[in-house]
């Protein structure tokens, strides 16, 4: 049976690659915490400076733009805060300096929940494969968050240690706990719109195709509109 999670955390933290990532991933499910009193933080990996097709883009300006970007979506959805780690587009792997940086993070923000790319989720039908950058964020999230931020001596300079409570995983092909987002939809769909750099088509005909998505996820949870997660509980 679905597992519908009505309850919203005190704080979470949500980890992705690129500056559009958690919109479109957990936007509505953010959106929602937000709305009910969670301390909601996004940590964006890379800049965004790779994120078009036009060779005439320049891409400290595109930077620039897609942190403008973010900001705007992070006041759509609520956030307590946004932040960049500014790897390049591409060149994210799971290093030492990566889990780090997400070590410092988990353990100043104290996250009851972190969210992240599912990143055994590779093939998705026979039109899309999940981008290296999107794997490498959730390896190095959760190799973070458990055992790293959760014990003294890894990067006993980075912070008093901070056991998280679980993880969530979106994008992930066995989905076990949704979350109603049906109240919280438009709210990531005009966060989503926010960037406008990646967006070619922001019209209503789009927005009902991001409506037909949840749609689908609602279907399994018994509810209008949601969001599905793989669930990992840690404590």
């Amino acid at each position: 049976m679905p597992e519908l999670v009505d309850a919203a955390p005190a704080s979470a933290l949500a980890v992705y690659a690129h500056p559009d990532d958690a919109e479109i991933s957990c936007g509505g499910t953010l959106a929602r915490w937000a709305k009910a009193g969670t301390e909601v933080h996004v940590v964006v990996c890379t800049l965004g400076d790779k994120g078009s097709d036009d060779p005439a883009v320049n891409p400290a300006e595109l930077t620039r733009r897609r942190a403008e970007e973010s900001a705007a979506a992070a006041e759509v959805l609520g956030l307590a805060g946004h932040h960049n780690l500014g790897h390049p587009d591409g060149t994210l792997d799971n290093t030492e300096e990566l889990r780090r940086a997400l070590v410092e993070r988990v353990r100043a923000l104290r996250p009851d929940v972190v969210v992240c790319p599912e990143p055994t989720a590779v093939l998705f039908g026979d039109r899309y494969f999940n981008h290296h950058d999107h794997r490498a964020a959730g390896w190095a999230t959760l190799d973070a968050v458990a055992p790293a931020a959760a014990m003294p001596h890894y990067f006993p300079d980075a912070g008093d240690v901070h056991r998280v409570g679980c993880i969530y995983l979106s994008g992930t092909l066995e989905p076990n706990v949704w979350v109603d987002v049906s109240d919280a939809l438009d709210a990531k769909i005009d966060a989503l719109f926010c960037h406008r750099s990646q967006l070619a088509d922001t019209s209503e005909f789009f927005r009902g195709f991001l409506r037909e998505r949840a749609e689908e996820a609602g279907r399994q949870a018994g509810v209008r509109y949601a969001e599905g997660f793989r669930r990992l509980t840690l404590v």
